[in-house]
């Protein structure tokens, strides 16, 4: 049977004897756990596990040579309450159960199974070779490019030996010893021990041979003691050594010594295994020479496709990085005028890029010798390193068309972290990044060019039809500080008399110089802005503090500044002014972009006057068309007015005519049915005839008399009343009409409300038409609010009735006839169509006006304006 199958079979019948849940082998590699063996365990069921055994707490436990158990965390998909974790003798490796519980017997037989693995993997070793028994790393079997993992193989390989408390494996890199594997002491992972600076490893350095150091020798104090513990009594540090030249170390600690047979197996191993680490080195320096020419590739690949300078400086440091593994990289790019330095820098994990004088920058020397350099050479006269805690360093010049136009930086923390393939690869890479900066620098700043120029053709695009000199400076300046980000933007206008009165500030300070210019004469005759003035000169200034013209206002001082002129030919029509508080803010292309908008500029305010008499004609135009339209809408109104006025008259004198030819009629029949039913008794059929043709004939009687109201329109006495008495009766009359249909009535009375001259007998019939119309338009009940208040419309003084319901409302089709007689949209419930034609001739025959606000299920308000 093979040992795996061994394995799982012990795990199977355990499991069963001891009735768990699951159970499963688990190793320790690399500094990661995997199962090598399991059973009962389901696949996704593993990840989980691996996380709960990676845990600190757990972790800690696992160092301990005795079994443990903790309780599955929840929820959780364990299916056991508890694991039960029996480490081998090795404490690589451990055996995991899961179950809600294991009594004494049971945890007595998973020992037992653990002990009897232990032997298995023992017998198993004896059979093999003794490089093989000493787990000697074997370049056929394991891979040669993963260091760390054949490291900690290694170490493991000396831990199976003897038992310790703690170790570490060390590889020399330049002067200097870097822990590359750990057991038992994470806190060694990764750390650096200088060789000269310790005494103990410099003698084992030049003696090649072990020391050896006990907690009361003198010597103790020399250890490197991080990740020892305090128990720890014997430390011991193995070279590994290949000829006569030490390529690395083995550092053991324990509470004993070390027995003779135990030294002896330590020695043979360290001696096997040099070999085999050596050639791991060289095989993991190889994979990293190929992986620089990958980035050479890489870089020629992605880097070259970069659309601006940020863009590249972030791509170039990012492959840096991975290939190097420090991010300490900085890249200074000269400007066009080869006084500024564009500097990109990593911090954070950001690029970050300023801008700052040449004279300033650590790449002026560097430029003067055109040689690349290292950390500490005199040639960069202390200006290195650039990072903080830096111990090491390249700096390579950036030459395009044998001219210098940069610089590329690469730093570590490390001391001597760059072999000569390093130095190789950055020059490599320098030598590309200069030409393909330079390509990218110069379309920058076309582009640049273009994009002012764009933001130049908006500015003037919203300021070319201004027509007064104070808004073209003010607007000017504010979408100078918007478009271009400037902290101050002023622009001065000269007036009729040839002094700068006419200013306009925008930008973040503008407030600021607001305050302070009032106080004086600005711009200062004598300052920069008076120079440009009086000379027409224009300048650009990089450091104001070092310019003897600049005269700085209290509250703010530039750090740089532009000014130019505004002229028409020989005139000088006033300047352009802007500031930032650093230095060196402004290139070359924000300058001509400027002076361009000055150009433009000048145009725009010596055709001033033009642009003003053209906006007062347009003005006049304006004004003369809204009166045209107010004259046309009353006239509108007159005719509509007319033409209802006539279709009234015209109704009215038919109405007449038609009343006085019915109402004879009418009466002798209403007379004659009445003596009639004198003959007849109730129970007549004939005197139910009759009755019905009285009824018929006092409503067409009615009709005769609405008719009749209509027509005598024009016979009223007016006299000064109120209008609010007016509703009040109407509200009186109607309140059991009211209360009958379940409207719920609200008022809203003026009590300032002025008299009007009016008669109150029509305009209570006025105000009971609307409301029967707002009932009739709330058969299931609603809402009906009557109101009264005071306007001023036309230059005139009005009283207001509305009636306002939340009935069904009037569609869009029948508002515009509403007020014609006999329209109607109630025919079939007995309307006439006369209460509004009567309510529209009542109200126009007292000089005022009736509006109507309606939507089909909204409601109506009807509105009746009266002239006070």
């Amino acid at each position: 049977m093979t040992m795996p199958a061994r394995i799982n079979y012990q795990l199977k019948e355990a499991s069963r004897l001891t009735e768990a849940t699951w159970s499963a082998l688990i190793e320790r590699e690399a500094g990661a756990w995997r199962i090598l063996s399991h059973y009962r365990l389901a696949k996704k069921k593993h990840l989980e596990l691996i996380q709960l055994i990676g845990q600190a707490d757990t972790r800690a436990k696992l160092h301990n040579s005795h079994d443990i158990s903790i309780a599955t965390p929840q929820p959780s998909t364990f299916e056991a309450a508890r694991l039960f974790i029996f480490p081998l003798s090795d404490l690589r490796r451990a055996l995991i159960v899961g179950s809600d519980r294991l009594d004494a017997n049971a945890r007595r037989l998973w020992r037992l199974v653990a002990a009897g693995m232990q032997q298995i993997e023992s017998s198993a070793d004896a059979s093999a070779s003794v490089a093989a028994s000493l787990l000697v790393p074997d370049l056929d079997s394991e891979s040669p490019y993963d260091l760390p993992r054949a490291l900690d193989r290694a170490l493991a390989s000396f831990l199976r030996l003897v038992s310790v408390q703690g170790a570490w494996l060390a590889l020399r890199r330049g002067d200097s010893l870097e822990v590359r594997a750990q057991w038992s002491a994470p806190s060694c992972a990764n750390l650096d021990l200088p060789i000269e600076s310790n005494t103990l490893l410099r003698r084992m350095n030049r003696n090649l041979a072990p020391m050896v150091v006990n907690r009361n020798d003198p010597l103790w104090e020399l250890i490197p003691h991080k990740g020892i513990k305090a128990s720890a009594k014997v430390w011991t540090c193995i070279p590994i050594v290949i000829g006569q030249r030490m390529i690395g170390t083995l550092a053991l600690w324990r509470t004993s010594a070390f027995k003779h047979d135990e030294w002896n197996r330590l020695s043979e191993l360290t001696a096997q295994i040099a070999p085999a680490i050596e050639t791991i080195i060289t095989f993991a320096e190889m994979t990293n020479h190929l992986r620089r020419m990958a980035m050479l590739n890489d870089f020629s690949l992605t880097i070259s496709t970069g659309r601006n300078l940020d863009q590249i400086a972030r791509r170039v440091f990012a492959l840096l990085a991975r290939a190097l593994g420090t991010e300490l990289i900085a890249l200074d790019l000269l400007s066009a005028n080869d006084q500024l330095i564009a500097e990109f820098r990593s911090e954070n994990g950001r690029v970050v890029s300023s801008t700052r004088s040449l004279r300033k920058s650590w790449i002026a020397s560097l430029i003067q010798d055109s040689q690349k350099v290292r950390l500490g050479s005199p040639a960069l006269k202390g200006a290195a390193p650039l990072y903080k805690g830096a111990l090491s360093g390249l700096y390579v010049p950036l030459r395009f068309h044998d001219q210098v136009i940069g610089a590329l930086c690469v730093e570590s923390a490390k001391a001597d972290a760059f072999n000569s393939y390093d130095e190789s690869l950055i020059v490599v890479i320098a030598s590309h990044l200069a030409s393909l900066a330079d390509y990218t620098r110069v379309r920058e700043e076309a582009e640049g060019r273009a994009r002012n120029l764009g933001l130049i053709h908006e500015v003037v695009g919203q300021v070319v039809g201004l027509t007064e000199p104070h808004s073209v400076a003010q607007i000017t300046a504010e979408l100078l500080a918007r478009y271009f980000a400037y902290d101050l933007a002023a622009v001065f206008i000269a007036d009729d008399q040839g002094v700068l009165t006419i200013r306009g500030f925008g930008g973040a300070s503008r407030d600021l110089v607001e305050r302070a210019v009032r106080s004086f004469e600005y711009p200062v005759r004598n300052g920069i802005s008076g120079h440009v003035f009086e000379s027409g000169e224009s300048l650009m200034i990089n450091d104001a503090s070092q310019d003897e013209r600049y005269r700085s206002i209290k509250g703010w001082q530039a750090g740089s500044q532009m000014c130019v002129a505004i002229r028409d030919g020989a005139k000088i029509l006033g300047v352009i002014d802007v500031e930032s508080r650093l230095r060196y803010a402004f290139t070359h292309n924000d300058f001509i972009a400027l002076e361009s908008l000055a150009g433009i500029l000048a145009g725009v305010i010596a055709s001033a006057d033009q642009y003003q008499r053209l906006e007062t004609t347009v003005g006049q135009l304006r004004a003369a068309q809204i009166e045209l339209d107010k004259r046309m809408d009353a006239q509108r109104k007159a005719e509509n007015r007319l033409l209802q006025a006539a279709k009234l008259a015209a109704v009215g004198e038919m109405a007449a005519g038609i009343a006085h030819e019915l109402n004879n009629p009418l009466t002798s029949v209403t007379g004659f049915a009445e003596l009639a039913l004198e003959e007849f008794s109730e129970e007549n059929q004939t005197r139910k005839d009759l009755e019905l043709v009285l009824r018929e004939a006092k409503r067409a009687r009615d009709v005769v008399r609405r008719l009749l109201d209509f027509a005598r329109q024009g016979e009223s006495a007016r006299a000064s009343a109120s209008l609010n008495e007016v509703v009040e009766d109407v509200i009186a009359l109607s309140k059991h009409l009211l209360h009958t249909n379940g409207v719920n009535l609200q008022t809203r009375l003026d009590e300032s409300l002025s008299w009007v001259v009016m008669d109150a007998n029509q305009m209570k019939q006025v105000a009971l038409n609307l409301v029967h119309n707002a009932l009739q338009a709330m058969p299931n009940g609603g809402i009906l609010e009557i109101a009264t208040s005071q306007a001023d419309r036309d230059n005139r003084q009005w009283a207001l009735l509305s009636v306002r319901d939340n009935g069904a409302g009037i569609s869009p089709k029948d508002l515009s006839r509403i007020f014609e007689p006999f329209f109607t949209t109630r025919s079939a419930h007995g309307g006439t169509g006369l209460g509004l034609s009567v309510t529209y001739g009542i109200v126009t025959d007292h000089g005022g006006a009736i509006d109507v606000d309606s939507a089909p299920n909204t409601g109506t308000k009807f509105t009746v304006w009266l002239p006070l």
